[in-house]
């Protein structure tokens, strides 16, 4: 359970909030509300708040999850999750920060940024939400000191107005208008997209999709009822891989979607050792519209 109990969730079923009830030899971590609607941890501590109908959205399947964590723990994107970081840290609050990481996936980024946090004195509460129960499975374990949750985050955020000081979604969905409703004043939400040209050469042999034209124009305008920019951080990180690593980076993405990693693999078996690419992207960061330049 994480160390932060204050946390101002909200019960999906009636909008009261939901607190921690303390967990026992007899049973698991728990959130309820007054109204007495309650929710189980899973064995790996995530919660499932997801009710009625679920998510029509389809979520990471274990085998992609498996690649991306591998990947992701050789450290190759880690100048990623440490720009990220940089980034949200000088965001939150002396008293009680906050940050919401939406699509955390395997939490690895956000143990970057909790990890860089306490490292300045900082320890925020935090909270990840995925709809994959797979990667939500690693998330829980890597960041005990979270929230982890099971939601849609095309659904009203189970989070009061006003909570967190930073929003981050890395290559996840955005709901601009819900983002802009549980940040603070002051709060900024922190954007990572891949730029045009990322991993060009590795996605022709693997089968990858490419970057869609007009990226940037399209988050912007997104942003713009809720949002201004305030900024755009160029991220290139150079990488050498083994084949079986680059199998897994492709997998990861929305390619595992509808290709197999086998077939992937089989994709690469011509390649020469290392094979070398090039990650190309930008975080933006954007403030909530009326708050003002930092």
């Amino acid at each position: 359970m994480p160390a932060a109990t204050d946390l101002p969730l909200l019960c999906p079923v009636c909008s009261d909030p939901l607190g921690f009830t303390n967990p026992t030899e007899a049973g698991p971590a728990r959130l309820a509300c007054p109204s007495r609607h309650s929710f189980d941890a899973a064995r790996q501590g995530y919660f499932n708040l997801l009710v009625g109908r679920g998510t029509p959205f389809e979520a990471d399947s274990a085998a992609m999850v498996e690649s991306r964590f591998n990947f992701l723990a050789a450290g190759h994107y880690r100048p990623l999750a440490d720009a990220l970081a940089a980034a949200v840290v000088p965001c939150l609050s002396p008293q009680e920060p906050a940050v919401l990481d939406s699509g955390t996936g395997t939490g690895q980024y956000l143990r970057v940024l909790l990890d860089t946090a306490a490292a300045r004195g900082c320890k925020p509460a935090a909270v990840g939400l995925d709809i994959s129960k797979f990667a939500l499975r690693r998330a829980a374990r890597l960041n005990p000191d979270a929230v982890t949750l099971v939601w849609d985050v095309w659904r009203r955020l189970p989070l009061a107005d006003n909570a967190v000081d930073a929003v981050t979604v890395v290559f996840a969905p955005r709901n601009a208008a819900e983002f802009s409703r549980v940040l603070r004043p002051g709060g900024r939400l922190m954007v990572v997209t891949p730029r045009k040209g990322h991993l060009a050469g590795l996605a022709a042999v693997a089968g990858m999709l490419a970057i869609e034209e007009g990226k940037d124009h399209r988050l912007a305008e997104a942003m713009a009822g809720h949002f201004d920019l305030d900024e755009s951080i160029n991220i290139d990180i150079p990488l050498a891989l083994t084949r079986a690593e680059a199998a897994d980076l492709a997998f990861m993405g929305p390619a595992g979607h509808h290709l197999d990693r086998a077939a992937i693999y089989g994709n690469l078996q011509e390649q020469l050792e290392p094979i070398r690419a090039e990650a190309l992207f930008r975080l933006h960061i954007f403030r909530p519209k009326g708050s003002g330049a930092a």
